[in-house]
């Protein structure tokens, strides 16, 4: 081990003596010069030429036309990840993150694909943007394509899924593994030498038919690199766990609260449980008990639980399926609070006055015992319906229920009171057969049950972030910035376009945002008021670095509630626990550790979210494959300079309506205000607009659904600036219900 330690200090050392080198020769040298100028010995050149190659391969140093060397930092040059778009163009993301990305056109990125770690050179810059082109392929960055195989005589290709590979895969026929022409299969990769076209390669797996829903998430899963697989130590650590809470083994300081009625509220689908709640009604107000499972007891920090876990950040959930963060044996068992079985618990415990206001906190690590396991629509039919035959099912429970609505109700009272934005935007719920097959696409329902646990929730994440920012633990917050100014005075302007007048904030506050939605509220420019405003706001990520959650209206806030499904809320878990006591000394994790995980599982929740949302892309072109020719009604949601998306109200799809396809007029975009407008007919198609629509046609490999208008009379006329069509009564009935959409 030392031996290893000093050649690799003896490695840096040689690497260092090089850079300097060429430094102070300030040009571009020979191999040779480098070797001379830097007076390397005989029995050191061996070693300099091998560090002079890993120099190279990092980017450090680039190998010039007419095999000079020269320093990556005194040049324009720079070192990065190339993300190609579908068009041929692309980016590159460079490695050192506070450099600006830089713009490849299709003709400058000489041979390099998707993902290959390259130099590029910086050619021009272009306003606020840099242009370049690619110097060098350092190191092909795929190593295994997911995609549609087609079976030649001689040899086979494989099309690859992700749009932005813009190559094919050649396969000789003696490496088909049995593939058939159409299937979806796994190749790797074996020779893609920069000036290649395509690559060559064998077949790993064959997936199946693309047309099978559990073929389809296996195309995300691999497109998106979820990591998907346990190591055998992971899975070995979590059968040793076992399935039941030893009690003689539990700490001294972990108080029992079986006893207490703990209930979960839940999606009918759930399985992974991360929260219980109870709330008591008491002479001076309410107390609120959250108990999240206790993950960090059964993983401690390094061991290969954690590390899995680390790497994936988050669990990723398709409507068929779920990539999860821990193997089963915990996120669906051990972890998990299910009903009438022992479970460790790190719980939340707020005193609220009779107005639900916080008067003090406390917090313990407890064993607890879900007393029942209620789906959103079974307290739905409790604490809304009435229903009598569900209230009579669960009787002991009705009176904690409606307990808890109430105090929900009075926390969101007070949340929106102090500015907290509530964007009614739909979600989307996927309808499964029994025999997993898609039936329907429908709008996420949306009531009190949801908000009960959504408050709790908030209100439990409040209390801990609150409880280490005034002992000056460092922790991870989730923090969300204001929108830009820039963007606001865009939307703003667009507003007073439609004839809503509003007024530009002299600093901008989640107050004046609300005041806005309100302003719109059941009114046909809600829809584009909501979306509109929605898009300047910027993404929620994670951060040691406290500057408060815009969104929430939220000083302090963080993630602590679901560590069974989120990375961060186990590291929160984590330092919670060490410094329930006292104030550790030493902090849990240091500020470096902290920036470093935030960037890391705020890119992994970022991968989940893309990863989601092409599975429900993929879900909705194969639910209207068949319904070409059927006529829906939908209101227009974005507007660009080749047409105007739909998103339908019937069922919850979204389509275009091209340019092409309106023959009546020619017509210009008009970007300032989200509208397309008849250069000779005036007619104006705008954001929030409803409009009737025909399916034309639905591309699958493509992922798009194209529609044709039908309804002439559903148009804005520029001229008297007036709508000349149905609001539509029925659209606000079907979003009333939907799922708020709010970045958390």
């Amino acid at each position: 081990m030392a031996k290893k330690r000093k050649k690799k200090s003896e490695n840096k050392d040689i690497k260092d003596r090089i850079i300097e080198t060429m430094i102070k020769a300030g040009r571009p040298l020979f191999r040779r010069e480098i070797l001379h100028l830097g007076h390397f010995r005989a029995h050191e050149k061996d070693e300099a030429r091998k560090c002079l190659n890993e120099l190279v391969k990092t980017g450090k140093i680039i190998l010039l036309k007419g095999n000079r060397y020269g320093l990556s930092d005194l040049m324009p040059l720079v070192t990065g990840t190339i993300v190609v778009h579908p068009q041929g163009f692309g980016f590159l993301h460079p490695e050192d993150s506070d450099q600006p990305d830089v713009f490849i056109p299709a003709s400058a990125l000489k041979g390099a694909v998707h993902g290959d770690k390259v130099v590029v050179r910086i050619e021009r810059k272009k306003a606020n943007r840099l242009e370049g082109s690619v110097l060098r392929i350092l190191e092909r960055g795929l190593k295994q394509v997911i995609g549609t195989f087609f079976k030649g005589k001689r040899f086979g290709t494989v099309i690859p899924e992700d749009e932005r590979l813009l190559f094919e895969v050649i396969i000789p026929k003696r490496l088909f593994k049995g593939a058939k022409s159409g299937q979806i299969v796994i190749a790797e990769i074996e020779d893609f030498e920069p000036g290649r076209r395509n690559a060559s390669g064998r077949i790993l797996k064959v997936l199946g038919d693309p047309e099978d829903l559990n073929v389809q998430t296996q195309i995300v899963i691999h497109k998106h690199q979820l990591p998907h697989k346990f190591s055998p130590k992971t899975l070995k650590e979590a059968e040793a766990l076992g399935d039941k809470v030893d009690i003689s083994t539990l700490e001294k300081d972990r108080k029992d609260i079986r006893a207490l009625p703990l209930v979960t509220i839940d999606g009918e689908n759930a399985r992974d449980f991360d929260d219980a709640v109870f709330v008591k009604k008491t002479r001076l107000g309410y107390t609120l008990t959250v108990a999240i499972a206790d993950v960090s007891y059964y993983v401690p920090r390094g061991c290969a639980l954690d590390l899995d876990a680390f790497e994936r950040g988050t669990s990723v959930y398709f409507p068929n399926a779920v990539v999860p963060m821990f193997p089963e044996a915990l996120s669906n068992n051990l972890c998990s609070l299910v009903p009438n079985e022992d479970r460790l618990c790190v719980c939340v415990r707020i005193f609220f006055d009779k107005k639900a206001r916080v008067r003090r906190t406390q917090f313990f690590k407890g064993i607890m015992r879900s007393h029942k396991r209620f789906t959103y629509d079974e307290v739905k039919r409790i604490i809304i319906d009435n229903d009598s035959k569900t209230t009579k099912k669960n009787k002991k429970f009705v009176k904690t229920l409606l307990v808890m609505a109430e105090l929900a109700k009075k926390l969101r009272k007070l949340r929106i009171k102090r500015g907290s934005i509530d964007f009614d935007l739909p979600e989307p719920y996927v309808v499964l057969g029994i025999t997993g097959n898609l039936e329907d696409i429908v709008r996420r329902e949306r009531n009190l049950s949801h908000i009960l646990i959504e408050e709790f929730m908030i209100a439990a994440n409040e209390a801990v972030a609150n409880f280490l920012t005034k002992r000056n633990i460092p922790t991870l917050y989730r923090v969300h910035e204001e929108p830009d100014i820039g963007k606001i005075k865009e939307f703003v302007e667009f507003v007073r376009g439609i004839g809503i007048n509003i007024d530009l904030p002299e600093e901008i506050d989640p107050l004046w945002c609300q005041k806005v939605l309100k302003q719109v509220q059941g009114t046909p420019q809600e829809y584009v008021v909501n979306t509109l405003l929605l898009r300047t706001m910027k993404q929620a990520v994670y951060s040691p670095e406290n500057i408060g959650h815009f969104g929430l209206a939220s000083k302090v806030y963080l993630h602590f509630t679901s560590p069974i499904r989120r990375y961060p809320d186990l590291i929160v878990h984590r330092i919670l626990k060490a410094n329930l006591k006292r104030v550790r000394k030493r902090p849990v994790y240091s500020f470096e550790e902290l920036e470093e995980l935030g960037r890391h599982c705020s890119s992994r929740e970022r991968v989940a979210m893309e990863a989601e949302r092409e599975m429900l892309e993929r879900l909705k072109v194969r639910f209207m494959a068949d319904k070409i020719g059927q006529i829906y009604t939908g209101v227009i949601s974005a507007v660009t300079s080749f047409g105007f998306f739909v998103e339908l109200q019937e069922v919850f799809v979204e389509g275009a309506v091209r340019l092409v396809d309106l023959a009546d007029d020619y017509y210009i975009f008009d970007q300032a205000h989200h509208r397309l407008v008849g250069r000779h007919t005036h007619k104006v198609f705008q954001i929030g607009q409803v409009v009737k629509v025909k399916v034309k046609s639905v591309d699958i490999p493509m992922r798009h659904i194209n529609f044709e208008l039908v309804e002439e009379s559903n148009f804005i006329s520029k001229s008297k600036g007036k709508r000349k069509q149905k609001t539509g009564k029925k659209r606000h009935r079907a979003r009333k219900n939907s799922k708020k959409s709010s970045n958390l």
